[in-house]
């Protein structure tokens, strides 16, 4: 069962994804994006996803075809070994942008909300 935690830092958002982003169990991450209106960044964080399948896939190309659309950021960290492999094999890691864990998100953001994405880095 796929889970999302969502913590909010100002207008930017990391979601916490928890389990496999395959057919059956997506509609949950894709309301938890589809609820960020107010985000200028999103953040799909990954360090908990074991699987992801082709369905999966076309969700957040979906997810992030939706956030581009109103102007929001859309961003991947802490990819999984399995969800790395598959990105890298069907040549979408070209197409997300994967930040690392420690990476400040925008350069534009104030420092209040730069601590506390340093914060969310610990989580």
């Amino acid at each position: 069962m796929l889970k999302v935690h969502t913590k909010n830092f100002g207008q930017i958002v990391i979601l916490f994804v928890y389990g496999r982003i395959t057919i059956g169990e997506t509609d949950t991450l894709r309301r938890a994006v589809l609820a960020q209106t107010n985000a200028k960044l999103l953040i799909l964080d990954l360090a908990r996803v074991s699987t992801i399948d082709a369905h999966g896939l076309g969700v957040m190309l979906e997810v992030r075809a939706r956030c581009e659309t109103k102007g929001i950021g859309f961003k991947l960290r802490n990819l999984t070994i399995p969800v790395r492999s598959v990105l890298e094999i069907t040549r979408l890691n070209t197409v997300f942008e994967v930040i690392s864990q420690l990476e400040f998100v925008t350069d534009d953001t104030d420092p209040n909300e730069t601590d506390m994405m340093e914060l969310a880095t610990s989580s």
